[in-house]
């Protein structure tokens, strides 16, 4: 069966998943352009936290220029030697980059069979990877979709030992307007995720 096979098996809700941890790993990996600025623009939310979130983010965005939002992801993520976060695994658990969160992880990518991006220099371990690579094990971009116990082991593995911390960061960082919005989203997100995997663990 082929991956476009396999993933239209993947039920409507893990889909929306995919979607959101897609849309950050995207938000996170680069200045926003115009595109996904209009996108944010157009988000709409209901009533729960992640809801109001979102609503935000769609504020914010619609109120957002495009060379704004590029000076606020350099200050954030690039600046002059670092930004205002660094936004990998390894720096968050040990506090220092390239240590044993990222040996951990590329051993795990082995496992899965996810290599990568030739065109990609920064360590595997940030978060905007850690949000691809979730989107696509959930909807089997790497081959079959993966279990709920494959995605619960990744998560706990990678993501929930220092996400929320991150998107707090982020959200709380001097120089976030837009990106502000995006972590408390992200943050929101991986509330409901830890709760969701802790309740369907067997």
């Amino acid at each position: 069966m082929s991956a476009a096979a396999d993933m239209m098996d993947v039920a409507p809700e893990d889909r929306l998943r995919a979607d959101l941890y897609n849309f950050l790993g995207l938000a996170l990996a680069r200045p926003a352009d115009q595109i996904l600025l209009d996108q944010m623009s157009e988000l709409s939310g209901d009533d729960s936290d992640l809801g109001q979130a979102v609503a935000g983010l769609a504020r914010v965005a619609r109120a957002s220029k495009l060379k704004a939002v590029e000076r606020e992801f350099n200050a954030l993520f690039i600046g002059l030697g670092r930004g205002e976060l660094l936004p990998y695994a390894s720096y968050y658990l040990t506090g220092f980059l390239n240590e044993k969160p990222l040996a951990r992880l590329r051993s795990d990518m082995a496992a899965h069979q996810i290599t990568r991006a030739e065109n990609v220099f920064e360590p595997e371990d940030s978060m905007a990877s850690l949000m691809e690579i979730m989107g696509g094990l959930i909807v089997g971009r790497f081959g079959q979709p993966a279990s709920l116990e494959a995605q619960r082991m990744f998560f706990n593995n990678h993501i929930a030992p220092w996400a929320t911390h991150f998107y707090s960061d982020l959200e709380a960082a001097k120089t976030s307007v837009l990106y502000g919005s995006v972590g408390a989203v992200g943050r929101e997100f991986m509330v409901i995720e830890k709760e969701a995997f802790r309740m369907t663990a067997v």
